[in-house]
């Protein structure tokens, strides 16, 4: 009986036109060879015994005038979320420096807007500069962006920006009225433009059928570029929300979903995300045999619970995982046939986005999922001191 092998490269593709019937397929797979195909996507691009680790802290809470079906956050529902004004620099500050001490490498703020007003962008990139000032990559979800507002956050210093689709298109009218799905996708396409690493995701287990969580996969693989994190949420079910007594999704229909996830966007930061306190440690360790290789830290997901972090070190110790420092992105990275990584300290200053050094690297080439909106893409990594090669004004 011969030994069974990963799957070569040729295996996974970078696609960005997937069917409904592909991913209906991949979700269909016999369990153990979808784990099995998941592995090995996992492991032409990352290290397995690795998980990066971020810290999610809500920077203004509750007020939201939406009517997201699953948040407790939204004005409307009787859910005992108060209202609460922006956190002030020096808290939000603190909360870094405990993160970090805990072993976070990427620290995410969030605040409860439809879209944040103009008058609060320079509050925001305080908060961002002053994170980032702590060798944190930093990360925000403030709802919906103008392009000149994610300029200005990735002036202050931002790597990630978070905005989810939260569900296939064809259910999203039955969980949000208040917006729609091309306003998220516009979102997206402003971060991307100005130069910023998304993070987008959804929710699972909303009453959808599997054909729709294949509908929320599809969609996302099918981006211009793959998202840098792709956060996959169990839904918590939150008294006095409408989605509250909500069928609880097959755990083991969850575990699909990070696999196919995992093989759909191979080089992607697949993120077990909401939902975890309300999953058992086996749970967690299939998913992270799925491919899943980023998780929050910490005891509280904006408004919901989450395993707090003596659990975590507890699970990673008996898993044999380890948290990935931000330093070990850039040698991982480094690994992956076709691309090109640059970024220093000072960086050129040209608008390709590769000032920010390891902490915020910029991948160009023609293989790269990420390369810098507007640059021309450079294929010969440069020194420090003769700039990135990329072309641009300021090499």
């Amino acid at each position: 009986m011969s030994a069974v092998r990963p799957l070569p490269v040729e295996a996974f593709p970078i696609r960005h036109d997937w069917s409904r019937a592909e991913v209906e397929a991949l979700l269909a797979l016999p369990l153990p060879e979808l784990l099995h195909r998941a592995g090995s996507a996992h492991r032409l691009h990352f290290e397995p015994g690795e998980v990066q680790v971020s810290t999610l802290l809500s920077v203004k809470t509750g007020g939201c005038p939406e009517d997201c079906a699953y948040c407790p956050q939204a004005a409307r529902y009787h859910t005992g979320v108060e209202a609460t004004k922006l956190m002030e620099l020096d808290d939000v500050l603190a909360k870094a420096q405990q993160a970090k001490a805990a072993g976070a490498s990427r620290f995410c703020m969030g605040a409860a807007w439809r879209s944040p007003k103009d008058r609060d962008i320079p509050k925001v990139a305080a908060m961002i500069r002053e994170v980032k000032a702590l060798g944190l990559e930093t990360c925000a979800t403030l709802g919906m962006l103008s392009g000149a507002q994610a300029g200005a956050l990735k002036d202050a210093g931002l790597d990630y920006y978070n905005h989810n689709l939260d569900t296939d298109p064809e259910l999203y009218g039955d969980i949000i009225h208040t917006r729609d799905m091309q306003d998220r996708l516009d979102t997206l396409s402003h971060v991307r433009d100005a130069g910023l690493k998304t993070c987008c995701g959804g929710i699972v287990g909303m009453g959808e059928s599997r054909r729709q969580r294949a509908g929320l996969l599809m969609t996302l693989a099918n981006l211009p570029a793959h998202p840098d994190s792709v956060p996959i949420n169990r839904l918590v079910q939150v008294e006095g929300t409408p989605l509250a007594g909500t069928v609880e999704l097959d755990p083991f229909e969850f575990v699909r979903t990070i696999a196919a996830a995992r093989i759909l966007m191979p080089r992607s930061m697949v993120r077990l995300s909401a939902g975890r306190a309300e999953m058992n440690d086996e749970l967690q360790a299939l998913c992270f045999c799925a491919g899943a290789n980023s998780i929050f830290y910490g005891e509280k997901l904006l408004t919901t619970g989450n395993p707090d972090t003596l659990r975590d070190n507890a699970l990673f110790e008996r898993l044999g995982l380890r948290p990935m420092p931000i330093e070990e992105v850039k040698s991982q990275l480094d690994a992956i046939p076709g691309l090109t990584i640059v970024g220093s300290e000072g960086g050129c200053g040209g608008g390709c986005a590769c000032s920010s050094g390891v902490a915020s690297l910029t991948i160009v080439g023609a293989a790269s999922e990420a390369a810098a909106s507007g640059c021309c893409g450079g294929s010969t990594p440069r020194t420090p001191e003769d700039g990135c090669g990329c072309g641009c004004s300021g090499c």
